[in-house]
C-alpha cells in the first residue's frame, strides 16, 4: 500500500510540475466516496477491489464532467457529498435487509 501511495505522489508531483505540502488536500472525500460507491461497507467484510476501482471511475467521471460543464467548485463538493450520502444510505439499507 505504501508503494502505491508513493507512486501516486510521484505521478501527481510530475503532473503539477511542483511539490507543495497542500497538493493532496481534499482528496479524502473522493477516496471515501469512491470506496462507498464501489460497494465497500463501513461495517467491514464487504466489497472487492474491482468495486472500488469502478467507484473511483464513477467519482472521477462525475468530477471531470462537472469540470467540463463549468460547475463551480462549491457546487461540486455539494454534489459529491450528496453522492456519498446516497451511497452510505444505500449501504445501511442493504445491510439492514440482510439481517
Amino acid at each position: 500500500m505504501s508503494m502505491l501511495s508513493a507512486l501516486s505522489g510521484i505521478l501527481y508531483t510530475a503532473r503539477l510540475q511542483s511539490a507543495t505540502t497542500t497538493a493532496g488536500t481534499a482528496f479524502e472525500l473522493d477516496a471515501i466516496a469512491a470506496a462507498y460507491v464501489g460497494g465497500v461497507s463501513a461495517a467491514g467484510g464487504v466489497g472487492k477491489v474491482t468495486g472500488s476501482i469502478i467507484g473511483a471511475l464513477v467519482i472521477s467521471s462525475l468530477t471531470n464532467g462537472m469540470n467540463l460543464m463549468g460547475v463551480g467548485i462549491s457546487y461540486q463538493y455539494v454534489i459529491r457529498g450528496a453522492v456519498l450520502v446516497a451511497a452510505v444510505i444505500f449501504d445501511v439499507k442493504t445491510r439492514n435487509n440482510r439481517k
